[in-house]
């Protein structure tokens, strides 16, 4: 371990008596980093990692009945390019009555955020549950940007059901 050395060097003549005598001191520094790997070792195996954060997904059902979804329930957000952003009410998949398409862009005012909180207050006053369903879908020249932008909308507004679903030539051309 620690290890002194307390021999005197002699002076020129070999006598004790020097002017200044010198002590040399040693440290064996083995102990310190056996004990420095034994700390590191005890911290690695006691320590807890991050544990794996997962997502909720509700799937379809396996015996292939279809979830109905009631129009009057139902949001449908397309999000076009540049930030663009037209949606309708409803699911828009009756030909004989077209979906009355609006278009809006992520604004704090008069934005998507507000025709969410909107339709999430109508679907509330009729069914007294927060079932409103909103319907993403994105164009091919849409922004990644804007996808992670209405995930997060659909977090600050507290929509529980939501699908990124796709998009079909009709709602494509709602940019052109």
């Amino acid at each position: 371990m620690a290890e002194m050395n307390n021999d005197a060097p002699k002076g020129r003549h070999g006598s004790k008596n020097a002017r200044c005598s010198k002590k040399s001191t040693r440290v064996d520094m083995t102990p310190m980093v056996d004990l420095g790997f034994l700390l590191i070792t005890f911290f690695m195996l006691t320590t807890t990692l991050a544990q794996p954060k997962t997502m909720q997904l509700l799937m379809p059902r396996s015996d292939g009945d279809s979830m109905s979804l009631p129009a009057q329930k139902a949001l449908t957000v397309i999000l076009g390019p540049q930030g663009r952003v037209a949606w309708y009410e409803g699911i828009g998949d009756d030909p004989t009555a077209p979906p009355q398409v609006n278009y809006t862009s992520f604004a704090n005012h008069n934005g998507i955020r507000d025709v969410i909180i909107r339709k999430k207050e109508v679907v509330y006053q009729h069914t007294q549950k927060n079932d409103l369903m909103v319907l993403i879908k994105a164009v091919k020249q849409a922004r990644y940007e804007n996808v992670v932008d209405i995930m997060d909308e659909m977090l600050i507004n507290q929509v529980d059901r939501y699908a990124i679903v796709d998009i079909n030539q009709q709602e494509e051309g709602y940019f052109k």
